[in-house]
């Protein structure tokens, strides 16, 4: 059984794949405390594997988005084998501080290293195909030895969007990364 807070049908609305169909299936549970997080982690609902499969085949698209919350708290090989089987390509959102299961097909990480006092919890991960930061003005050459394909780079809740555009145009190994699900209304 899996805490499940959501699972919908929409557009990727940030990073690299913005505007490609996924089903997303949010978990609740975290390890950290950001105050910007999105997540309602005490609502949700206990789901089998059967269950969440079920719910996400209701839609058409084959990419499930696994995000949270922490997902990487709550899968193992097996729940990923299973979207293998059925077909499905498996992308995770992490905040890169568990250790995370074989065969994921596109990993994000999102490291929110400042959101727990004393500086959070150190990353397990140190590569991945997306590097996303939420950006609040922190040193980001704390990751110049991240390994990953892109470097997205996203405003905090749309509020430093010029600052953001700044720091990408002066390390244009960066690229901006905005909300767009939230600029156009959607989940």
């Amino acid at each position: 059984m899996r805490k499940i807070n959501e699972i919908f049908y929409s557009l990727q609305g940030e990073g690299y794949f913005t505007g490609t169909p996924m089903v997303f299936v949010r978990f609740s549970g975290c390890n950290l405390a950001c105050e910007f997080c999105d997540t309602r982690h005490a609502e949700g609902r206990m789901m089998d594997d059967a269950a969440i499969l079920a719910a996400v085949s209701a839609f058409p698209a084959r990419r499930v988005v696994l995000t949270g919350g922490e997902p990487s708290l709550f899968i193992d090989d097996a729940f990923i084998a299973m979207w293998h089987e059925h077909g499905y390509t498996v992308h995770i959102e992490t905040n890169g501080t568990c250790e995370l299961p074989a065969g994921i097909d596109w990993v994000t990480c999102s490291p929110k290293i400042d959101c727990q006092p004393g500086g959070g919890l150190p990353l397990k991960l140190h590569r991945a195909d997306e590097l996303k930061v939420v950006y609040r003005g922190q040193d980001l050459s704390q990751f110049d030895a991240f390994e990953c394909r892109v470097r997205c780079l996203q405003p905090c809740s749309g509020e430093n969007i010029a600052e953001t555009m700044a720091y990408c145009l002066a390390h244009p190994e960066w690229r901006l990364s905005l909300q767009t699900h939230k600029l156009i209304g959607i989940r």
